[in-house]
């Protein structure tokens, strides 16, 4: 650990945390209905689009509705998605000749980039034409980051009003959320990208001389355009089988501080949107220190763990004074690594710039373990606003349980109906994620696609379902996950892990939108202020973290303490 890479760290927070405040207050208008400096520009399209569409913008949608609509919209874009890449054969922008994704590989794939987890079982480079990249994978890109801003934004309507029976249009929260601010955040991350000497072109590859005077046939195409709503989006999908470890994705420490700038940005300012919307911001704030709170504290736990190297390694002669470099990309280093593994896990971003299964037993456990927190630190784009709100929901609940009081949170009564829902929601991940790891832990044709036998290969398998259900997308490393059993259960994992969770959620938000809004009392319980913020940290810690300990024992604890033992398996 050195002043300079906490120096990095630092300035990249501070960047995220001044950028918090005009980025929510902006989309708090644009959700609102509001004018913005964009408005004389997009409105005209924004009602372009309500016309040719038949979307009446002033109708808003019962909870059911808008989960209705949620749904179907997902569904046609899995079987659209699907299609392209099953057709990618006989479809144009395929300059390589790739020939069509393999029908497990596309039903993985397209439920993947829907859910926004971006998990990928394929080599970009050498699987996906142009056209799936762009017309599929980075329109899915912008889609999924839009269907989880617009969620939490009808669940904010939610706490923000009363007595209503609507939550809002999913249709045009969709197309505010795509048109207003993915869009045009895109459009400037791109041309910096592409300054910063990210490919940008139709062009299927580039032939370059060695030093020794080989011939060496380097893939191109469309990169900076995926690369900045792949980041934005908190999607994760990657345009190489590297990722963000490509030189053509992320060359410099700027393109990397960059890519992490950009992955926090919107799902940080989603929740000042959210205190502005309900009239509280100090409330905002308080959801941001919780998130911080442990996002900060996993950084500084894998920047510590990969920096003390690794002893096995000291033992062979390595130099322990350059700290774990395996995995590791010389021009980013510990500190920049254990910074984009923390916030990549600790939102819903599958992107990484290092392999995450050849870090320490301890460093690989806190990306794993921040999913299993439940992704909401701050999580997705949308996604982390409403599964933190999931969990402020029962922290009221058990603070009013420890007085004897109806608990409230924002001047809504939180009563069992909302705890059923609440919990269900909660239960989802570790049912889903412990359920087809131990059934993958015994079936043969699954345990065979593990790379290392023994904790590490446990910790493959259990990360792989982790990340699906949660739908972040980084993948441990080590696991052949592109077979018929990975491909069909990871898929179905996803599906559960976005819309077996947001459908309880909404639930949750029409039975509270239908509530009395009542203003604050001496007996209320301050949602605002610090006292609150240590009971929603312990609740996720509790509730999001401790139902994995068991498993996560067998996994990278064993090998954390192994690896201080000397000890390989």
């Amino acid at each position: 650990m050195t002043i300079i890479g906490w120096l990095q760290i630092s300035l990249l927070f501070l960047a995220v945390l001044v950028a918090i405040k005009p980025l929510g207050l902006y989309m708090a208008r644009v959700f609102s209905g509001e004018k913005t400096f964009l408005s004389p520009v997009l409105g005209p399209v924004e009602r372009g689009i309500y016309r040719l569409s038949g979307i009446d913008p002033a109708k808003e949608q019962s909870w059911l509705a808008y989960t209705i609509a949620m749904l179907a919209f997902s569904l046609v874009g899995v079987a659209s998605l699907y299609a392209i890449l099953r057709l990618q054969a006989y479809l144009p922008l395929n300059p390589q000749g790739f020939p069509a994704v393999p029908s497990d590989l596309a039903f993985n794939t397209a439920v993947s980039f829907v859910t926004n987890t971006n998990w990928q079982n394929y080599a970009g480079e050498a699987t996906m034409s142009h056209f799936s990249q762009m017309a599929g994978l980075t329109v899915h890109n912008f889609l999924s980051a839009a269907t989880g801003m617009a969620l939490a934004i009808a669940f904010t309507r939610a706490l923000a009003r009363s007595r209503v029976a609507t939550l809002g249009n999913f249709w045009v929260d969709m197309t505010r959320a795509t048109l207003y601010v993915l869009l045009p955040l895109a459009v400037v991350v791109t041309l910096i990208f592409v300054a910063m000497g990210l490919p940008q072109t139709l062009e299927a590859s580039a032939t370059a001389t060695t030093l020794e005077g080989a011939q060496q046939v380097i893939s191109l195409g469309p990169v900076a355009s995926q690369e900045a709503i792949k980041q934005l989006g908190t999607n994760g999908g990657g345009f190489f089988n590297v990722n963000a470890a490509h030189p053509f994705e992320n060359p410099t420490a700027w393109s990397d501080l960059l890519n992490i700038f950009a992955m926090l940005s919107i799902s940080a300012a989603l929740v000042y949107t959210f205190g502005q919307m309900v009239g509280n911001r100090r409330q905002g704030w308080a959801l941001i220190t919780a998130m911080a709170v442990l996002l900060i504290a996993g950084v500084a736990v894998v920047y510590w763990a990969e920096s003390q190297g690794n002893p096995i390694l000291t033992t062979l002669g390595l130099d322990p004074s350059q700290g774990n470099m395996e995995g590791k990309e010389v021009r980013f280093g510990q500190s920049a690594t254990a910074l984009y593994a923390a916030v990549t896990t600790g939102l819903s971003d599958g992107g990484v710039n290092g392999m995450l299964g050849s870090f320490t037993g301890l460093g690989g456990l806190v990306p794993m373990f921040l999913i299993q927190l439940g992704e909401v630190l701050p999580g997705g784009v949308g996604s982390g606003l409403y599964g933190i709100l999931v969990f402020a929901l029962l922290s009221v609940f058990v603070a009013g349980l420890m007085v004897g009081r109806t608990p409230e949170f924002l001047g809504k009564k939180i009563e069992s109906r909302e705890m059923k829902f609440a919990m269900l929601a909660v239960l989802i991940l570790p049912l889903v994620i412990l359920g087809f790891t131990a059934i993958s832990a015994m079936l043969p044709v699954a345990v065979a696609a593990i790379g290392t036998p023994g904790p590490h290969g446990l910790s493959e398998i259990l990360y792989a379902y982790t990340s699906a259900v949660g739908n972040n997308g980084s993948a441990f490393g080590g696991l052949s996950g592109n077979t018929l059993w990975y491909n069909t259960t990871l898929g179905i994992a996803m599906l559960l892990g976005r819309f077996a969770y947001v459908v309880p959620v909404m639930a949750i938000a029409g039975s509270l939108a239908a509530k009395v809004k009542t203003p604050a009392s001496a007996g209320t319980f301050p949602t605002d202020g610090p006292l609150f913020v240590g009971l929603l940290v312990g609740i996720i810690i509790i509730l999001g973290g401790l139902q994995f300990f068991p498993a996560l024992a067998l996994g990278p604890i064993v090998e954390h303490f192994a690896m201080l033992a000397g000890q390989t398996f």
